[in-house]
């Protein structure tokens, strides 16, 4: 099989026309061309305004790398940069377009990385699923996807019609990361614009559904894609995962405030690795301290949702590619998981059938 390049890539780019009549190889519209074991990434960065002029081109430039010998996948993101303008003082309420085949969206995040939001966000998919909901979980994570591992499923999407995504299927939930398009070892050197646009393709250009709740496992902090989220759906609430430690609760009250700006309900608050019980004496060691989350939620006037263990069974499960809530369901770890479920499905029924307007986000270039 002939190894791909991006000389390769960019050769069979320049039979691609633009709106206005040049090759796409030579438009400074193309912003950035990734080639990786067979996997093609191309940005191509316009205004707004004629984002929709450029969808043609970028179909036809995903059409023309697919055509090379030794692709194996490609992924053409149109990013769109808006003006900056003034937001009028009253402006008129809006809401996100709806995924269709999604009832509800909910975000599970954190303010750091290392609280064990992308375990949480597997088990407690997996837990709604147990309460007799249908669940998808969507890993956004672009630069660190975890999903993959965490389901032990490494298999590329099929597609309908060469443009929707089926989501794989496991455990029975529907699942879908970037991490199923790139090999694990990958790095995703992307700019925002290509994160963003990633972000999108994957909620919108894949065929989700039925489903009664999709859980969106969020990267770590405040960015792009939190912003994405927050501008491209209308989620009915975010989960914010924290550990006890006062580090890890500083950021926490970042993702609550970030969350509340934008106008997203709080579901609530978790308290993850809570404590420690010794598998052979039971002597409970709170190695984070203990209760900092609880305290953090009521001092913010939002849900606790509950706590849980630090445990060797849910790591060792995690890593192997079976959740705890699948591996051992009758387990203290699971009925944890259950715990803070039961508080996000309750809820989400509480606040159904409210109407959220979308938030009014303006970029500064």
């Amino acid at each position: 099989m002939a190894e791909v390049t991006e000389s390769l890539v960019r050769s069979a780019l320049s039979t691609v026309k633009t709106p206005e009549g040049v090759s796409l190889a030579a438009s400074q519209a193309l912003t950035g061309v990734v080639v990786t074991n067979g996997k093609i990434y191309l940005s191509i960065n316009v205004d707004a305004q004629q984002a929709k002029l450029w969808e043609p081109t970028r179909q036809a430039a995903e059409n023309a790398v697919k055509a090379l010998e030794g692709v194996t996948s490609a992924l053409v993101a149109l990013t769109a940069e808006h003006k900056a303008s003034v937001a009028p003082a009253n402006p008129p309420p809006s809401r996100a377009a709806e995924i269709p085949g999604v009832k509800s969206v909910i975000a599970v995040a954190s303010g750091k990385g290392g609280v064990g939001k992308s375990t949480l966000s597997m088990n407690l998919s997996l837990a709604l699923s147990a309460l007799g909901l249908k669940v998808g979980l969507l890993d956004v994570d672009i630069y660190g996807p975890s999903l993959p591992r965490l389901a032990g499923l490494h298999q590329k999407p099929e597609t309908e019609n060469d443009r929707l995504m089926i989501p794989p299927e496991k455990f029975g939930l529907q699942l879908m990361s970037i991490g199923f398009l790139v090999e694990e070892d990958t790095p995703m050197i992307w700019r925002g614009p290509m994160v963003m646009t990633a972000i999108t393709q994957m909620l919108r250009e894949v065929k989700w559904g039925p489903l009664d709740v999709l859980v969106v496992d969020m990267p770590p902090g405040t960015g792009d894609a939190q912003l994405t989220m927050a501008q491209q759906v209308n989620l009915a609430g975010a989960v914010v995962v924290s550990t006890p430690q006062d580090m890890a609760l500083i950021d926490a009250r970042r993702g609550v405030a970030m969350f509340e700006k934008v106008n997203v309900p709080i579901l609530g608050v978790v308290e993850n690795m809570a404590y420690f019980v010794c598998p052979k004496c039971g002597e409970r060691s709170d190695i984070f301290g203990h209760g900092g989350a609880h305290a953090e939620a009521d001092k913010l006037g939002v849900p606790f949702l509950g706590e849980i263990p630090l445990h060797m069974k849910i790591r060792e499960l995690s890593d192997a590619g079976t959740p705890v809530m699948v591996a051992a369901p009758e387990s203290e770890q699971a009925a944890a998981y259950l715990r803070v479920a039961e508080g996000v499905k309750a809820a989400l029924e509480k606040a159904a059938g409210i109407a959220r307007p979308a938030p009014r986000i303006v970029m500064e270039q």
